[in-house]
């Protein structure tokens, strides 16, 4: 047991007794526990497996290659459109955790064998990617723009394009292109710290705030 996951759970009030009985039955299916992106992360043989969050109104188990389970009772939910591998079980109640504790645990149980199989998701369909008029425009005309774009790591570009793609209006997506040329010739990804003060390097993590 992880103290850090200790901390965790007695600072979440509102969900302490479903995240009690979650991490009983993970510890049980003998996952390690660590604390990864501010959550409890359950991990077999050093990969990660599952996640322990909550939501706003209910608390969840997150499995990492939920797209590649059989998911029998249908109880895992795709947390976005977008969502090629992650998946999720939600909870309302403790009640409902005791009630489904069997289900629970052979759904972790098939969490650990497919991580023993080897077998991974295949991304290769996420990097294909259908960019806007505007986007495939500004590479015409600005081929410095295009070959950056191009030269950062595919989940960077496929996350500036779900960004641009997410604007209803030409006009905004014009904008939002426009708006991170400058990140995008630099390297960056649209969530990458640019002030050098991120505790979580690549990423942002909010910290450039402290010192506005």
């Amino acid at each position: 047991m992880n103290s850090k996951v200790d901390d965790f759970i007695n600072q979440n009030e509102k969900w302490q007794q479903e995240f009690i009985l979650l991490r009983r039955l993970l510890l049980d299916c003998l996952f390690t526990e660590e604390i990864k992106w501010g959550k409890p992360c359950y991990t077999y043989n050093r990969k990660n497996c599952i996640i322990l969050y909550s939501p706003k109104d209910y608390c969840a188990l997150g499995f990492m290659k939920g797209s590649l389970m059989k998911d029998t009772e249908n109880l895992l939910v795709k947390p976005g459109e977008n969502s090629q591998s992650s998946r999720y079980m939600k909870f309302l109640n403790i009640e409902e955790i005791h009630a489904k504790t069997p289900i629970i645990k052979a759904y972790l149980f098939e969490a650990i064998a497919i991580e023993k199989s080897g077998i991974e998701v295949d991304f290769k369909a996420k990097n294909n990617l259908t960019f806007p008029e505007e986007l495939l425009h500004f590479f015409d005309k600005d081929p410095a723009y295009k070959e950056a774009f191009f030269s950062l790591t595919p989940g960077r570009q496929r996350a500036y394009n779900l960004h641009f793609c997410g604007a209803k209006q030409s006009q905004t997506k014009i904008t939002r292109i426009q708006k991170y040329r400058d990140r995008i010739l630099s390297g960056k990804g649209i969530n990458d710290c640019i002030c050098g003060y991120s505790k979580r390097m690549p990423q942002c993590d909010g910290s450039h705030k402290n010192y506005v």
